[in-house]
């Protein structure tokens, strides 16, 4: 993947029950209204107002740009609910992964349409700790410069990407410090890399905040040695970010992050 060229989305499932659920009761509603004795008026008209709110429920989904980030807040808390509400039929259906992926994906879609037009000038890039080798003794939580670069984990692939690209990052090992340090550093965009329970749960938690979110993949199938497409992370940057000046020019690219026990 090069630098620029993000995958497609596929948010199929999560924007067909998103908008089939409510578009089909409202046309339910609306037959039985048409349907319903002129006598009884005023049953006709409960049914309407019915349909009309499932068609107000629709609506945010087709917000987009601008509308949709001054917005966003309350769409994530929204959207979030119905992925909370069905999460136990499709866990029993056995895709539960794929309906938190898509719903993700469909996140990601809205996030890249509203910065096609205007790049984020101020991008923060949130990682977990778990991608850095469990048996590695670097202490890349206070330093991430400290990484040693022997080419074993994907923090040595990523180190000098930040170095030379001037990338603002963290990497943390509690969800709690992350969401702190967004909201104090401000950005306009954070690129976000964790495990599915934790994307969602980042997205519910900063709604306001436009995230760009990369699943980590699971070799182990826990959070230990994990890793991440570091070419997918850049093609995020890329196309999503405008160039920062090189570390050369801005020496102080690398923030400490104290560590205060683990995950």
């Amino acid at each position: 993947m090069d630098r620029g060229d993000l995958p497609p989305e596929r948010f199929r499932l999560f924007l067909a029950v998103r908008r089939g659920v409510p578009l089909g009761l409202a046309a339910i509603l609306m037959g039985l209204a048409l349907l319903e004795p002129v006598r009884h008026g005023w049953g006709r008209g409960w049914l309407i107002l019915a349909a009309m709110a499932c068609l107000g429920e629709v609506w945010p989904t087709f917000k987009r740009g601008r509308a949709y980030l001054a917005a966003r807040g309350p769409i994530m808390k929204w959207d979030a609910g119905w992925v909370y509400l069905l999460r136990p039929i499709f866990r029993w259906l056995g895709h539960e992964e794929d309906w938190i992926l898509s719903f993700c994906a469909w996140n990601n879609h809205r996030v890249r349409e509203s910065f096609e037009a205007r790049k984020a000038r101020k991008a923060l890039i949130l990682l977990p700790h778990c991608i850095q080798m469990a048996r590695c003794k670097a202490d890349v939580l206070t330093e991430l410069s400290s990484c040693y670069e022997c080419g074993l984990c994907p923090v040595g692939d990523y180190l000098p990407l930040q170095l030379t690209l001037g990338w603002q990052s963290r990497i943390t090992n509690r969800s709690h410090k992350a969401y702190r340090e967004a909201r104090e550093y401000r950005p306009d965009l954070i690129v976000a890399v964790s495990c599915l329970d934790r994307l969602l749960k980042g997205l519910v938690k900063l709604p306001e905040v436009p995230c760009y979110v990369i699943p980590l993949e699971l070799p182990h199938r826990m959070c230990v040695d994990t890793t991440f497409s570091v070419p997918h992370l850049m093609a995020a940057m890329g196309t999503l970010v405008e160039p920062r000046e090189t570390a050369a020019e801005t020496p102080e690219k690398v923030l400490p992050f104290h560590r205060e026990g683990i995950a």
